[in-house]
């Protein structure tokens, strides 16, 4: 594996500063939010902006700026994305709704002792705002990087 030419990929280099740009903004909108600041936020599935949409939409972006819109890559990508973003706003999001239900139910059962069972977690999805939210700042992270290296 030659590590001089992985940290030199530019769509890789780019799809993690999408991820992290997505997980550090996750702190302060959790705070416009709630008014509370959640510093585990920065490492939590769930919340806005979607880090998940935020990197494979940058990937599949950066690909199509580097390799063309018209390769056999960014049609991978372009179907990968609509798989991650479908997932993140549909399957993720009413498993997330459920871990919340059950974790009700078992609240009920429970009251008036201290149950020894962990929680679900309950963000698990997003919300289709927060997919979009995720979508558009993977747009412009692989815009804004491509624009200074091209």
């Amino acid at each position: 594996m030659n590590l001089g030419a992985i940290l030199q990929n530019r769509v890789l280099i780019i799809a993690m500063l999408a991820w992290t740009a997505a997980q550090v903004l996750k702190v302060p909108m959790e705070y416009l939010r709630s008014r509370k600041w959640n510093w585990a936020m920065a490492l939590a599935a769930g919340g806005m902006p979607s880090s998940h949409s935020a990197l494979i939409v940058s990937v599949t972006q950066a690909i199509g700026l580097y390799q063309g819109f018209d390769s056999p890559l960014f049609a991978l990508g372009v179907a990968v994305t609509m798989i991650v973003t479908y997932d993140a706003a549909g399957v993720r999001r009413q498993a997330g709704k459920h871990a919340e239900r059950i974790n009700m139910l078992f609240d009920e059962l429970m009251r008036g002792q201290m149950p020894d069972e962990k929680e679900l977690r309950e963000v698990l999805g997003h919300t289709p705002l927060e997919v979009a939210g995720g979508i558009l700042l993977g747009i412009v992270i692989a815009m804004a990087m491509w624009s200074l290296w091209k």
